[in-house]
């Protein structure tokens, strides 16, 4: 007895995992025999109540009083652990409008015969919807057993049942379901022929892929022939020339030839998925004997194919011809190309004709194989004229390595060729051979050379995978460099960024250099990473008082705002650019900053600065956003605030209005999230605009009205564009 339940347990686990795969449609009946056979082997089943605890379970829902919302996440799971067991549980809710798509579920997936009997017992008595749904379920599940239930259903009065056996009829695929489908194509109602076709189309996709490919054929052919609606034609078209072969070219030949544009790119799309010899000759052969539009889209048909021959009909089409058929060909051979090809590419990437030596030079730069590279630079050091300028172009873009070939034209005497040998080396220079652009900054032949060598000399750095051994070229490079390269070069360090780039920028900035301490703290206010912050600070305290100084300030101070997660941080922070705020504006913008710090340490900053009359409102403007982030602020906390005026208070904003005259934004919800528990209210944004979502009156000198409670006394108070908004206590 054990070993009879061992065996159940396991077949009952392949069919689970079969139900968890995909649909049983897509498992041969072969294996679904093989588990049912061994089911009956072992012997009687056990009592219709589930034939594991999970399903006994399921089941028990479904037959209990349960909300229909757990019967239906009952049937799902059934979808898994089903057996036949639950066929007649699952049917009884075929019945019902609610739960009849859920119980189809696991009706399609449990790999018994039972499934099929309960499906096709309904389909005799279910109508409508319900029925449509049995119907797909049965299609789902390939019965050939429903094969004549669903032919009588080809004639229904209602369209839609008729539509959905004529599908399921297509999906059950076989001969047998075809033939009351191939009928169904002479039928006088447009609408059943077209059903007819779409069921026609399924059956010999199956048919074909069981390897019947004369029944296939046939069918595919039927509906070619019958009145039907163009895109079951186009279905039937393609079927019929994939389903021939070899023997279907002339048929796609015709098609390709056809006026109808829609059955033309069926055309199209067919040749790339026929697995015939003879399409590619037939398809070069009709690139000459149509319009050069269609030319061009067979040429691409073509190329997307591959294969023998193609190469030789892409050069003969590059060479001469309409433009449109000329750059289809260069475009393939970017694909498609060989080393056969450069000489052809070559030639038309030098011709007058803008869009014909374009197309050629991306095909140069895209195609790829064996012994291509070599040859390029075998004719690179060979190569003169307008040749050696294309070459260099081709070089740089496909990334080769020929660096020695490209470096020797940096002699050439004509100032065009060496700028395109500077631009091909920006492209394939290495780490190891940088100092050779380094060089062309440091001493360039004229002015032209100077600038295309900075330009490659960018190009290159930006490509290297080590930036700060790639910085310290640059950084070498400056000491030397003339003057008006040494600006570039700063910018150059910028791109790259890294430890060594911010060691040079920050040695510029101390320099005596204006021109470079202008491009280098610009630099430094838009560095992206916190170790800028220590020398940002030195050079706060370090540079002539003006605008590079105020430049370094402010750029320490974004890294404290953006780059500087933990408090204790930010506090240290704050409390060194104050130290080394030189004035009140600099102090004012150590305010701005730190507000948004939650601790006593800043606290205490804020509250201390306060004392300087200059200050007193930006620092109450800080204490109260201060206050705002402490969660809750402490008594000790509220007593700093109390130096500056601020006290605990109790605030409700009642109404309030922004705008110009009549033309008045009601902003009472952004404003109440604004409030804390001060009469000092912080702006979320640097201006009212901004804070409250838009201008509700451009142009306009604009005023924010407010409505409130304070201690629970009523008040109201109107404040300028932008001015702090401090709520004065009501009577006062």
């Amino acid at each position: 007895m054990k070993t009879r339940e061992n065996k159940q347990s396991q077949i009952i686990n392949i069919m689970n995992i079969m139900t968890t795969t995909k649909s049983i449609s897509f498992f041969g009946a072969s294996l679904v025999a093989l588990a049912v056979s061994a089911l009956v082997a072992c012997g009687p089943a056990q009592a219709a109540d589930g034939q594991t605890p999970k399903e006994q379970a399921l089941l028990a829902t479904l037959r209990g009083d349960a909300p229909e919302a757990d019967k239906a996440l009952a049937c799902k799971e059934l979808t898994i652990h089903g057996s036949a067991d639950a066929v007649p549980d699952l049917a009884k809710l075929l019945n019902n409008e609610r739960l009849a798509s859920w119980a189809r579920i696991p009706l399609e997936a449990i790999p018994d015969p039972a499934c099929d009997r309960a499906l096709r017992e309904a389909a005799g008595r279910l109508e409508g919807r319900l029925l449509i749904g049995v119907i797909n379920t049965l299609g789902v599940r390939r019965d050939t057993g429903a094969v004549a239930l669903l032919a009588a259903r080809l004639d229904a009065a209602d369209p839609a049942v008729a539509e959905a056996a004529a599908v399921a009829l297509g999906s059950v695929g076989t001969a047998a379901a075809a033939e009351p489908l191939r009928k169904g194509l002479a039928s006088e109602k447009p609408r059943r022929r077209a059903a007819a076709a779409e069921g026609c189309v399924l059956c010999a996709e199956s048919l074909l892929a069981n390897g019947q490919t004369a029944a296939a054929t046939a069918i595919y052919d039927a509906v070619r022939q019958a009145d039907l609606p163009k895109q079951r034609l186009i279905e039937a078209t393609r079927g019929a020339i994939l389903a021939r072969g070899e023997a279907g070219i002339p048929l796609l030949v015709e098609q390709l030839r056809s006026p109808d544009r829609e059955f033309h790119r069926l055309a199209l799309s067919t040749a790339r998925e026929l697995p015939a010899a003879g399409v590619n000759p037939a398809l070069a052969a009709e690139i000459s004997q149509t319009t050069p539009e269609r030319a061009a889209v067979i040429i691409a048909a073509l190329a997307d194919r591959g294969g023998a021959g193609v190469v030789p009909v892409m050069l003969a089409s590059a060479a001469t011809g309409p433009t449109p058929v000329r750059l289809a060909a260069l475009k393939a051979l970017g694909s498609v190309g060989d080393v056969s090809c450069v000489e052809r590419l070559l030639a038309a990437a030098t011709e007058s004709d803008a869009d014909i030596s374009a197309m050629a030079r991306r095909a140069l730069a895209e195609f790829s194989g064996q012994g291509i590279d070599e040859q390029l630079r075998g004719r690179l050091t060979q190569a003169k004229g307008a040749n050696l300028p294309l070459l260099l172009e081709i070089v740089g873009r496909r990334r080769m390595s020929a660096v020695p070939e490209v470096a020797a034209a940096l002699e050439n005497t004509d100032p065009v060729i060496r700028a395109k040998a500077l631009a091909c080396l920006g492209e394939i220079v290495d780490l190891e051979r940088l100092p050779l652009l380094v060089q062309q900054v440091q001493k360039p032949r004229d002015t032209a050379d100077g600038e295309a060598a900075l330009k490659a000399l960018r190009v290159a750095c930006v490509r290297m995978p080590d930036r700060d051994a790639c910085a310290e070229s640059i950084v070498v490079a400056l000491a030397t460099a003339p003057a008006t390269a040494k600006p570039e070069l700063l910018e150059i360090l910028g791109q790259v960024g890294g430890t060594k780039a911010l060691s040079g920028i920050v040695a510029a900035a101390k320099g005596d250099n204006a021109a470079l301490q202008d491009v280098s703290t610009r630099l430094l206010g838009n560095w992206m990473t916190a170790d800028a912050a220590p020398p940002l600070l030195e050079l706060s305290q370090t540079m002539p008082q003006g605008k590079y100084q105020n430049r370094a300030l402010k750029a320490y101070l974004r890294i404290l705002r953006q780059f500087t997660p933990a408090d204790a941080d930010k506090s240290e922070m704050g409390r060194k650019a104050y130290a080394a705020a030189r004035d009140n504006d600099d102090r004012k913008a150590v305010l701005d900053a730190v507000r948004r710090t939650p601790t006593m340490e800043m606290l205490n900053l804020i509250v201390a600065a306060g004392a300087t009359p200059e200050l007193k409102e930006e620092a109450r403007a800080a204490t109260a956003t201060l206050l705002s982030k402490l969660t809750p602020p402490t008594p000790e906390a509220w007593e700093l605030a109390g130096k500056l005026g601020l006290s605990q208070a109790q605030v409700e904003i009642t109404r309030a209005t922004y705008g110009a005259g009549d033309v008045q934004k009601d902003v009472t919800t952004p404003l109440r999230k604004l409030v804390g528990n001060v009469p000092l209210i912080p702006l979320s944004a640097a201006t009212y605009t901004a804070t409250f979502g838009g201008d509700p009156a451009p142009g306009q000198t604009k005023l924010l009205t407010i409505q409130y409670q304070l201690d629970g006394q009523a008040g109201e108070a109107s404040f300028a564009e932008d001015a702090e908004i401090l709520l004065p206590k009501p009577g006062g």
